[in-house]
């Protein structure tokens, strides 16, 4: 259905009116839209249960990028950020690569990592020898500890060694299906660390998952035809040459790279969050991808292509992205953003994410390389300025435009506008 939606002005409007696009179009479920506006919020007894010491929730806005092309299938994305841009960036990227001819992704493989650390080896080579020899018994060990997973056809999958420093390093692959596996498999690594500690003579320091995920890479590449980055052809060709060098300077400085890889994260943090993944462990995973070269790089490349008339985006990163366990059914406003997402299994979710963690990478490149990043982030920073003098719905858009031109865009200046303002209409 979302193919049928009409977009424009959407972010013009207010949130009962998005509420009845929703409706009208039949973007979400009837449960999910009672949800929105009865503004369901996790319980505070389900919370309770979910984290130590609670004293009460958190709640963050949840927004809507929309039409964004993945696959020849069009997608609502659900965002939880309280950054401004964020939203309107990727709404903005994903309009001009749906006109391009929209996402195309690849999941090269869906497995975990664990790994048992062993130390205080006394005969290296015999220890490696005796564990490999005994592989398909140690796989098998993993899915006895977790037998449910093999019966929804997951598990073990192979076992490989490493030799760093003072350890020899035993890595298990396992296929954890539509969940992210940390629990999974940090019972499957504790299975097999006795039997590890027997077959090396050493002892095991610790087994636990790795966050490393390089077994569920997912790429997503797009391209954005030159007349869509400007009507001028002169303007679009130069902004073109600035993209492709704005990526390869993230690639040869990490001071670039660090807010480069920023940018990226903005969109895909704000859609793990939503659908109740743990973000902690993407940005952990993808901060170390981003450093597998031995330098920390840019996560994306953008390439112009003369020929073709075109600038060609790619991006590559570990995404263990779940949909099934942890806390991601408890929450009701998780629900909503799966119900909006049209309940995609862990692969889909994960290009997804992927593709708008590129779409904001466009987008903040574009506006830096053209007339920079500034001017839409100082127009947001005075409406919150403008939110945190006490103005209402209505007053906003007046103190934002009188800020914009004021000398000091700050609080301060805010609250005065605002006295000023009240005092003429009183």
């Amino acid at each position: 259905m979302a193919d049928m939606v009409s977009w424009t002005g959407f972010a013009k409007k207010s949130p009962h009116e998005r509420w009845q696009i929703l409706e009208d179009n039949q973007a979400l479920s009837q449960a999910g839209l009672d949800k929105l506006k009865r503004q369901e919020l996790l319980p505070l007894e389900t919370a309770n249960q979910m984290a130590e010491n609670l004293i009460g929730r958190l709640a963050l806005p949840l927004s809507l990028a929309p039409d964004f092309l993945v696959n020849g299938q069009t997608y609502n994305l659900p965002m939880v950020t309280e950054e401004p841009s964020v939203v309107a960036a990727a709404s903005y990227a994903a309009k001009l690569i749906k006109r391009s001819g929209g996402f195309k992704t690849e999941v090269h493989q869906r497995q975990m990592l664990g790994q048992v650390a062993l130390i205080g080896l006394s005969n290296w080579q015999a220890a490696k020898k005796a564990i490999l020899a005994h592989k398909d018994d140690l796989t098998q060990l993993a899915n006895q500890a977790h037998p449910s997973i093999v019966k929804r056809g997951g598990g073990a999958r192979d076992l490989t060694l490493a030799e760093k420093g003072d350890f020899l390093i035993v890595y298990l692959s396992v296929d954890t299906q539509e969940a992210m596996g940390a629990n999974m498999v940090n019972t499957m690594m504790e299975a097999i660390a006795p039997k590890l500690e027997e077959l090396s003579g050493g002892q095991s320091l610790m087994a636990i998952l790795s966050n490393y995920a390089t077994d569920s890479l997912v790429t997503a590449k797009c391209t954005v035809d030159l007349r869509f980055l400007s009507r001028n052809k002169e303007e679009a060709e130069n902004l073109a040459k600035k993209l492709e060098q704005a990526s390869q300077l993230a690639q040869v400085d990490p001071y670039r790279a660090s807010t480069h890889n920023k940018g990226i994260f903005n969109g895909i943090d704000a859609l793990v969050l939503a659908t109740g993944n743990d973000w902690r462990a993407i940005e952990a995973g993808g901060h170390a991808y981003a450093a597998t070269s031995g330098s920390y790089r840019g996560l994306s490349q953008w390439t112009y292509d003369k020929e073709a008339g075109q600038v060609k985006g790619s991006l590559t990163l570990p995404m263990p992205i779940a949909t099934k366990g942890g806390s991601i059914g408890l929450n009701p406003s998780v629900q909503v953003a799966f119900d909006l997402l049209g309940h995609p299994d862990a692969k889909t979710l994960a290009g997804l994410i992927v593709s708008l963690g590129l779409a904001q990478n466009f987008a903040a490149l574009k506006a830096l390389v053209g007339k920079g990043i500034q001017a839409g982030h100082m127009k947001l920073q005075a409406k919150s300025l403008a939110l945190l003098a006490g103005a209402s719905e209505k007053e906003v858009p007046k103190i934002v435009q009188e800020l914009l031109s004021a000398q000091h865009l700050n609080l301060e200046t805010a609250k005065k506008i605002l006295a000023d303002l009240r005092a003429k209409r009183d």
